[in-house]
């Protein structure tokens, strides 16, 4: 897999209601905070991706609109497949259950009608967008 010089850790913590992270870059600053869906043994639609090495590439969903995909062919997760996991995205959301598999930043943790979430989420993408630039790499682990 091609190592963009550019890498951003996602660090998690999981929890049966979501997987709550921080997403820093080569230093160590923190960019965004995430929520994904929780850990389900990587089933489509209702996990969040495993833990591994991902590339992040701009891409332009016709129902997320301007977002990042997550590529890791050798970890099952593809842009447009064949593969286990398809179209996992870093997306504008606020809660996990908002999610289907994708990663959302935020500015920071809150809670959006009694559930645990993150927000300015918009804001938040759109500094991501622009740190990844045209491509970079994602490890993502727990903490």
């Amino acid at each position: 897999m091609f190592m963009s010089s550019k890498t951003f850790t996602l660090r998690r913590r999981y929890f049966e209601h979501g997987t709550f992270g921080e997403l820093v870059d080569n230093s160590g600053n923190r960019l965004a905070v995430t929520v994904e869906c929780p850990w389900l043994n990587n089933q489509p639609g209702k996990s969040c991706i495993p833990e591994g090495t991902y590339t992040l590439a701009p891409h332009n969903s016709p129902s997320k609109g301007i977002c990042l995909a997550i590529s890791g062919p050798s970890l099952g997760v593809t842009v447009n497949g064949p593969s286990l996991r398809t179209h996992c995205l870093i997306h504008v959301a606020n809660k996990a259950s908002e999610l289907e598999g994708c990663i959302a930043p935020g500015e920071r943790f809150g809670v959006v009608s009694n559930e645990w979430a993150v927000l300015n989420s918009r804001n938040t993408l759109d500094k991501v967008l622009a740190a990844v630039g045209l491509e970079a790499t994602l490890v993502v682990r727990g903490q």
